[in-house]
């Protein structure tokens, strides 16, 4: 077992930005502690960290002094944002790398950047491709940071709209009809675009878009037909689409758009024996010019902690299950793919 090491002292010379390092009741210290395994403790604006090896303690020290380059650089640090540079830092990665491409500034002034290499490989395709596929378990931000970009896209005039649709299914029970318009009975399944949306953008503007159809809402049924030009398309759940349904809504793409598709392949809520559109395109789509693929795994999870840790003991189980050949598998995630 390594001697652990002669504390290491950090001197930072802004009180204001070390407090806003270390968080809330030290949060962010108490954080970084569990993660790495080492003690950190606060005299005035020095830290003293303790209790490991001599290259854990060498992390550490870098890791806070690259935090504390964020926040002098205007970066608003939050208790997610440290848990993502904890695995940055191991992995060799300098932050800024990551946390200094921003996407989109929020109606709430809240600066949305990628969390991970994966989201910056994410966030860069979009800009780079015209289809680009996130395919990852939930909690990566394949979603919200689509809906960022899109976001970004009308505000800056690069689009003329936003259009938003997944496949009306259900997840395992039956909700049976529902009341109301089109618009009503298909908001239980679009709701999380529109959490997204109204997350960015402040509710009077979010309502006066949806209004005026510049943020369209829709099924996937009723893309058929149409030719969307200059717009930004979100196909959300792209797992519970057919492969009739996934090559219909990716020819529906004009002039001067962009689409984005996301989905999780081990999540499926088609009935039996229906294959997933989503794995058809991957293997269909893969190496056409102008489409990238994305994938994203159980460590891209910028959600609750605890929501990584489920991704892998499910992923875990379901490998126990094909081992032992019992039953009919999930379909197991994507192991490689683009660099993302």
């Amino acid at each position: 077992m390594p001697t652990p090491a002669t504390p290491v002292r950090v001197d930072l010379p802004d009180n204001d930005r070390v407090r806003a390092l270390c968080g809330a009741h030290n949060e962010h210290l108490k954080l970084i502690e569990k993660r790495l395994g080492i003690q950190l403790g606060l005299r005035g604006g020095q830290l003293i960290l303790g209790g490991g090896d001599p290259a854990t303690l060498a992390l550490a020290e870098r890791l806070l002094r690259e935090l504390y380059g964020l926040l002098e650089e205007g970066f608003p640090l939050h208790l997610e944002d440290v848990d993502q540079a904890t695995k940055l830092v191991r992995q060799g990665v300098a932050l800024r790398e990551v946390f200094g491409h921003t996407v989109f500034v929020s109606s709430r002034h809240r600066v949305i950047t990628p969390k991970g290499l994966a989201q910056k490989h994410y966030v860069q395709a979009i800009r780079d491709q015209d289809i680009v596929f996130g395919i990852g378990p939930a909690g990566t931000g394949k979603t919200y940071l689509a809906m960022a970009m899109a976001v970004s896209f009308l505000v800056e005039r690069k689009v003329k709209r936003i259009v938003l649709t997944r496949p009306a299914v259900e997840a395992g029970e039956r909700l049976g009809f529902l009341p109301g318009d089109i618009a009503e009975k298909v908001n239980p399944y679009l709701r999380p675009l529109h959490d997204a949306l109204f997350d960015m953008v402040d509710d009077e503007k979010a309502t006066a878009f949806i209004e005026r159809g510049t943020v369209e809402v829709a099924p996937l049924a009723f893309m058929r037909g149409r030719t969307l030009n200059d717009a930004f398309i979100i196909l959300d759940e792209a797992q519970n689409t057919t492969a009739e349904q996934m090559k219909m809504f990716l020819t529906r793409l004009g002039y001067g758009s962009k689409a984005v598709v996301t989905g999780d392949v081990t999540q499926v809520d088609l009935p039996t024996g229906r294959p997933s559109g989503l794995l058809e395109a991957r293997k269909v789509l893969k190496g056409v010019e102008g489409i990238q693929f994305c994938a994203f795994t159980e460590v891209d999870v910028v959600r609750h902690p605890l929501v990584q840790e489920v991704v892998r003991a499910y992923e875990t189980y379901e490998a126990g299950k094909r081992g032992a050949g019992d039953g009919e598998a999930t379909p197991a995630r994507p192991a490689g793919g683009d660099p993302s």
